[in-house]
């Protein structure tokens, strides 16, 4: 793979999954994964090869010059292919694994280690407003949907034969379900 399709990719991971925030690294180290499983197995070599050479046909010419919204025009047209799939795929397992998308996006890493969220933070999500803890005075609560009171009955009595989990026996008879 050359650097051009290096670039191409990384690309293709921007506008597939946008974060403002997120800096070129994780990008790069996904693509860079990319490239690695497709150096490893010949069918993602030959479908990330014809995936890149599709997008810039499309493009009519080069993927990377395109705006924003045009890219993403393009790789809706490819979203059903071997290729996108091969990159989503990858680009979601490692991505979203990376250390400083963690940091970009709120995410706190792993507890376990830490003793986990119960005594170290469970609560201290601080982009959420404070929930309501006591329904406020004048207000009125909401009324219960109808029958959510009522105590579900159960399926009549008696043995059954199959081991479905719908009421009662079924058979089928041409293609005709009969209870």
């Amino acid at each position: 793979m050359t650097e051009e399709a290096r670039q191409t990719l990384i690309r293709v991971l921007r506008v597939a999954f946008p974060h403002e925030r997120v800096p070129d690294g994780p990008y790069e180290r996904t693509a860079d994964t990319i490239l690695t499983e497709a150096q490893n197995e010949t069918w993602f070599r030959v479908a990330l090869t014809q995936g890149l050479l599709s997008l810039n046909q499309l493009a009519d010419g080069d993927f990377r010059s395109l705006d924003d919204a045009a890219a993403l025009r393009v790789l809706r047209r490819v979203e059903g292919t071997e290729f996108f799939g091969f990159v989503r795929r990858t680009a979601v397992l490692n991505l979203y694994d990376d250390a400083e998308v963690w940091t970009e996006l709120g995410y706190e890493g792993a507890s376990y280690d830490q003793g986990g969220y119960l005594s170290r933070g469970f609560n201290d999500l601080d982009w959420l407003p404070d929930p309501r803890v006591e329904f406020p005075e004048g207000e009125t609560m909401p009324e219960m949907a109808p029958g959510a009171a009522r105590t579900p009955r159960p399926a009549a009595a008696g043995p059954r034969s199959d081991s479905t989990n719908q009421p009662g026996s079924t058979s089928s008879d041409m293609e005709e379900v009969k209870k």
